[in-house]
């Protein structure tokens, strides 16, 4: 006759509940930049104001509007580094399709095919040719930065028709168009990633692409796609800052590429592939914009503000790889 030995409960504390787990992975990062906020608007002057608000959700605007799609590169196990060459291609498009043609609308168009050309060559090369994502989006960033500095002649292209600083500058309901137009993407590509096949698949290729691959899903497309929809947003987040700026720069959006992807890894997408949320990505955006905000209302040495956003990228990374190394055990 076979005995059983009884159980042995595990000691008090030595293990955490299962759901008291997934609530700190889930709501670390959301409780992380709610006590960041009050500590700032209790001690950096000007930051708890409505003005300084409204600033702070504009100055990320266009991160924000890039950081949704580089969310979907990230999570299939790429990156995409012409996304800063692309928004100051698309806007010096933009502004010189628009006085060509005496069209703003036709301008914006040219730009979004321009962006939709550059991804769709990105991702063909990574996807078909199996060029390693650093290698051809680096060697792409150079083209078209080199593009904008061509077509401009190295100048920046104003635009005499008033429409055209309608998307850049223009309130409503008491917000600039360009928050509204991110909150827009955060909606849009958060459906997208949740409750569609497409988003199912992207989080699939990150975590193991030859077995997608196996199951029917066509991998390549998919990665074709998710590079040709990452060059058309950046393309027209290049339009809207072009807006902003009156001008289409072909300096613009150095180091943006950066900043997309520190916000990014930052709001827990996995470097690894196969790890994503937009409320993540969300709060990652919200965080860089604050901390840069709350640096520049106490006069921080650009330097050193350098110095810690270098910091806090590193750190996400750090995080990152602890949560990689937590979960393959």
């Amino acid at each position: 006759m076979s005995q059983t030995s009884p159980a042995v409960s595990p000691a008090p504390g030595a293990t955490q509940p299962s759901w008291l787990r997934n609530a700190i992975d889930d709501y670390s990062l959301v409780l992380i930049f709610i006590v960041l906020f009050a500590v700032l608007s209790g001690t950096v002057q000007y930051f708890f104001s409505w003005d300084n608000i409204v600033s702070v959700a504009l100055s990320v605007s266009q991160i924000g509007m890039v950081a949704c799609t580089m969310m979907f590169c990230l999570a299939s196990r790429d990156f995409d580094l012409s996304v800063g060459s692309t928004v100051a291609f698309a806007g010096v498009t933009c502004a010189m399709v628009a006085n060509a043609t005496g069209s703003v609308t036709l301008g914006l168009l040219a730009s979004l095919v321009a962006g939709a050309v550059i991804g769709f060559i990105n991702g063909a090369i990574i996807a078909k040719l199996k060029i390693n994502a650093l290698i051809t989006t680096l060697a792409m960033m150079e083209i078209v930065r080199g593009l904008a500095f061509l077509a401009s002649k190295g100048q920046a292209v104003g635009v005499a028709n008033e429409a055209f600083y309608v998307l850049g500058t223009q309130m409503l309901l008491g917000l600039p168009i360009p928050v509204w137009i991110t909150a827009l993407c955060f909606v849009v590509f958060g459906v997208m990633l949740n409750k569609t096949a497409y988003g199912r698949n992207t989080l699939a290729i990150g975590g193991n692409p030859e077995a997608v691959r196996l199951a029917g899903v066509a991998v390549d497309r998919t990665r074709i796609v998710i590079f040709l929809i990452q060059g058309v947003i950046a393309a027209f987040a290049g339009v809207i800052l072009a807006s902003r700026i009156t001008s289409g720069q072909p300096n613009a959006g150095e180091g943006f590429e950066l900043d997309v992807i520190s916000a990014c890894v930052l709001g827990g997408v996995s470097l690894a592939g196969g790890r994503a949320t937009i409320s993540g990505v969300l709060v990652g955006v919200l965080i860089m914009g604050t901390v840069q905000n709350a640096m520049n209302l106490m006069n921080i040495d650009t330097f050193y503000q350098y110095v810690v956003r270098g910091a806090i990228l590193l750190a996400a990374v750090l995080v990152d790889q602890l949560k990689n190394r937590q979960a393959a055990r």
